[in-house]
């Protein structure tokens, strides 16, 4: 919300905002990337943060390029509307989008198919961990950034229409494989098995082959936010979460199908007069 002129903190507004909950602008809308997910460790959160950037970490999702053709309108010569969208509800409480802002699609992202760690209530992807030349696992090396991020029991049971989750598409599609190691050195000797990145705990980062960030560690403005308390996740979850994901899923597509099959009698019935 400090972020006063983005699209991120006039989403923010209208979320918390009773009387335009129910906009048509915000229902494809799941969220902003920065509180769509926790970490365990400040340190975490701090590197995790800082290797996104302040536009990924303020982009907002939607479910699919419905919910973003929504967020964004157009004059007749290609110009944005200043009345309509988001930018439109920023006039009306005295805000201005500067500049550009992300917008993901999740429809449009290229999901992890791998399957899932057995009997996991978080759903962490079923990666297998990286070898060293010896076939050894690296010393240090303590998980993919896109399994060590934690979901809220509202987001495990979201779904795609194509009936996909949140970490195999959102975080997956943002982390790839980057790997977590304790510290920098162990980081280090870990490089001939690190093909999509690497961060450390101690402020260590590879963002990809051959490309290191050096230098000192910025000031990160927005984080993710920390588990608080236990789990939220009851120990029948993963059956009950089953449950919810498939009905969920199931639910939506049979709007779809509905709203499909409308759209086709209204034709019809067009056609006819």
């Amino acid at each position: 919300m400090k972020k006063e002129n983005s699209a991120a903190s006039i989403f923010s507004w209208l979320k918390v905002n009773a009387q335009t909950s129910n906009l048509t602008l915000t229902k494809d809308v799941v969220g902003v990337v920065a509180t769509l997910a926790k970490v365990e460790s400040d340190d975490l959160s701090r590197i995790l943060s800082e290797f996104l950037g302040l536009e990924t970490m303020l982009a907002i999702v939607c479910s699919s390029y419905e919910g973003i053709n929504a967020l964004e309108k157009y004059d007749p010569e290609g110009l944005i509307n200043c009345n309509g969208g988001l930018h439109g509800i920023g006039s009306s409480i005295g805000k201005r989008i500067n500049g550009r802002f992300v917008v993901i699609s999740l429809e449009d992202i290229r999901p992890f198919v791998g399957g899932f760690v057995a009997n996991d209530p978080q759903k962490k992807l079923a990666l297998p961990k990286p070898r060293l030349p010896n076939g050894e696992c690296p010393p240090g090396f303590l998980d993919y950034a896109v399994n060590m991020i934690h979901l809220d029991s509202k987001y495990l049971s979201f779904l795609t229409d194509s009936g996909y989750g949140l970490r195999e598409t959102l975080f997956y599609g943002l982390f790839s494989r980057l790997q977590i190691y304790k510290t920098r050195n162990e980081m280090l000797l870990a490089l001939p098995c690190i093909h999509d990145g690497a961060l450390s705990l101690d402020g260590g980062m590879i963002r990809g082959r051959g490309m290191f960030a050096l230098g000192s560690r910025k000031d990160v403005e927005v984080k993710f936010p920390l588990i608080s308390g236990g789990s939220d996740v009851p120990p029948n979850y993963i059956e009950t979460e089953e449950a919810v994901r498939k009905l969920n899923w199931e639910t939506s597509k049979l709007a779809a199908d509905k709203h499909r099959e409308q759209q086709l009698l209204d034709y019809r019935k067009g056609k006819l007069h």
